[in-house]
């Protein structure tokens, strides 16, 4: 079975012990968790969770863009927030994302891998 990473141009990924993506079989891209990190590594929307989901899809866009798809083409979403409630009050940014009704998952975790991080979104999606 072949195994692909799939890399995106931002500094901070050169220096992460992990892939923003694989893709297998060139059939299917499985995502790693996105978070919302600006190009050089630093956290965006501290305290602002609606700005963290919407930088987490965008960041989604560019793992999707880089093996030639797009949010149409994800299957499966799986989000966690370190509160819960609040990220509900959010729920027209990520279902702006939601196109042709994917599975999904929302779980509350305790924290994330920053303490400044509420979201961390991850993704299947078939690679066209």
């Amino acid at each position: 079975m072949s195994r692909e990473p799939v890399h995106i141009d931002k500094p901070w990924v050169k220096e992460s012990a992990f892939a923003q993506g694989v893709t297998v079989e060139g059939k299917l891209l499985f995502s790693a968790g996105i978070t919302a990190r600006a190009p050089d590594g630093s956290v965006v929307g501290v305290g602002d969770i609606r700005k963290q989901i919407e930088t987490c899809f965008e960041n989604l866009g560019d793992v999707l863009r880089a093996v030639g798809a797009d949010f149409g083409d994800v299957v499966k979403y799986t989000m966690y927030t370190t509160d819960i409630d609040a990220f509900r009050e959010h729920t027209d940014v990520y279902r702006a994302h939601f196109i042709d009704h994917p599975a999904s998952t929302l779980v509350e975790v305790s924290k994330l891998a920053h303490p400044d991080m509420t979201v961390e979104i991850e993704v299947v999606a078939r690679v066209p």
